[in-house]
């Protein structure tokens, strides 16, 4: 009699959930580099934060679940009153960093913006230096933010290296619910058997489609799609702790794994032939790589793929906006991702529709000579019906190099060329930006800017005396890396 067993031999832990967990447990940080980009980094975000404060659409998903619920030692939503549990603030400090689509962003086989992860991470931090501080124990400090904000950032950076989630429909808050999960377990005291637990946890979960990314159903879930996912990795890290049993071939398992189900070519019939089944594959070790070629949003809350594109067209604006009319076509040259992920054409059907459109967010300033937040809402765009007739004279081309060095890791550019051509025949110069204000390439030029973004988006909230208080601290390294986080975190109550 022939019958059908499986062979119950537990396997150890995948070697990638083992590797993320030395790496958050046992490396050490000592990048000056690293450290002060993770600086910048805080302040960028946060700032980020308090400035979509002034959009209902985002300050509507705010607050406790159940209104006047009062928590313990509840961590703060900077910019606020509010203090939740932990994995109600991780959502809500991820929704208002990502809500504007302005803070950092990492570019290569996957995209996304390692910043999000700020949400589990200062929620967990806040939390558990107040509770030490009601306990007579040490606080946690900023460092233990900063180097947090760093193995985030690496780990998120060097899984997306080589490994494009979006190929086969995924969304890159994977990545941010992983990269929570390893480092809001760690500051939460973890072990490794507790740690391995909590990451086989966030890649069993179900993965979220990127369905509302592209057209035709943009939409505002990819504006707190990442706050969702750091509040989910805090959550796992807390369900890890608690004891529970992790799943050590969550990646690997044939048939009911993560490569088989969620990362192969194709799964028709679970027969998958072997070109049809990937794998992970790590171009490199974890360290501080990432955090120091981490792309800042400094001129434009828009989607990072079209920065180039609207810096070049700020720099048109002069000499085409009293021949706006006149225009015959306007010739886009860029790179493929570009191509791939925000060109569009036809309606767009709200904010996040054309924050996420290379033609739209390329009309726009070569029109007005700017781009600001407040151009994608409905309001603006229906008053200025030249930006619809611009996009409708666009065409895109790719550029084979662009695309290649978009790849290439001493470069990492984004490029992209705008050229308006006129209906008398005459014609602009190309304008071709590769590297934007907020890359490595251009930091000297790009951190003062950034630190007046900063200091624009505090005032937002806060009045001119706690406006230099705060950048006064962030601004000092030594003496930002020794604060109490809960200490910090008093700064940012409204």
């Amino acid at each position: 009699m022939i019958t059908n067993v499986d062979l119950n031999i537990r396997p150890d832990y995948d070697p990638l959930l083992q590797d993320i967990a030395d790496y958050v447990l046992n490396f050490k940080i000592t990048s000056p580099e690293a450290l002060d980009t993770a600086r910048n980094c805080l302040m960028d975000t946060l700032g980020c934060g308090l400035l979509a404060l002034r959009f209902p659409e985002c300050t509507k998903h705010l607050g406790p679940l159940v209104e006047g619920t009062l928590v313990p030692h509840g961590a703060r939503v900077p910019g606020t009153r509010f203090r939740l549990d932990p994995v109600k603030a991780a959502w809500d400090i991820g929704c208002i960093v990502r809500w504007l689509d302005y803070n950092d962003t990492w570019l290569a086989a996957e995209w996304g913006h390692p910043s999000d992860n700020l949400g589990g991470i200062l929620a967990v931090a806040d939390h558990l230096s107040q509770k030490r501080v009601a306990n007579g124990e040490p606080p946690l400090t900023m460092r233990s933010v900063l180097d947090g904000m760093i193995m985030a950032h690496e780990i998120q950076g060097v899984i997306a290296l080589e490994n494009s989630f979006n190929r086969v429909g995924l969304d890159h808050v994977i990545l941010v619910k992983v990269a929570t999960t390893a480092v809001c377990a760690r500051l939460m005291g973890a072990n490794r058997e507790q740690l391995l637990s909590a990451l086989s946890h966030a890649f069993v979960d179900g993965q979220a489609l990127r369905t509302y990314r592209h057209a035709p159903n943009a939409g505002s879930r990819k504006s707190w799609a990442a706050g969702d996912a750091s509040s989910r990795g805090v959550r796992l890290a807390d369900i890890a702790l608690r004891g529970e049993m992790g799943i050590p071939g969550v990646l690997t398992a044939p048939q009911w794994g993560f490569y088989d189900v969620l990362f192969s070519h194709t799964n028709k019939d679970l027969a998958l032939k072997p070109e049809d089944k990937r794998q992970f594959s790590l171009s490199q070790p974890f360290g501080t790589y990432v955090m120091e070629n981490i792309l800042f949003k400094i001129s434009f809350p828009a989607e990072f793929h079209a920065q180039t594109a609207c810096e070049a067209a700020v720099t048109l604006h002069p000499l085409i906006k009293d021949r706006l009319h006149e225009i015959d076509r306007i010739v886009i040259t860029t790179h493929e991702s570009a191509i791939r992920i925000i060109s569009k054409v036809g309606k767009l059907a709200n904010a996040a529709d054309r924050d996420h459109c290379l033609q739209y967010m390329t009309a726009v300033p070569l029109a007005f000579g700017n781009l600001v937040a407040e151009h994608y809402e409905d309001e603006f765009h229906a008053a200025h019906p030249i930006i619809d007739e611009l996009r409708e004279k666009m065409v895109i081309v790719e550029e084979p190099r662009y695309t290649r060095e978009y790849l290439e890791a001493d470069k990492r550019s984004i490029a992209n060329g705008v050229q308006v051509f006129f209906k008398d025949g005459s014609s602009t110069a190309q304008v071709v930006v590769e590297y934007p204000i907020g890359h490595r390439r251009r930091r000297g030029e790009g951190i003062p800017l950034l630190e007046e973004k900063f200091r624009a988006n505090l005032a937002t909230r806060f009045v001119a005396q706690r406006v230099g208080e705060v950048f006064a601290l962030c601004k000092d390294q030594a003496r930002l890396e020794a604060t109490a986080v809960n200490r910090f975190m008093d700064l940012f109550v409204v």
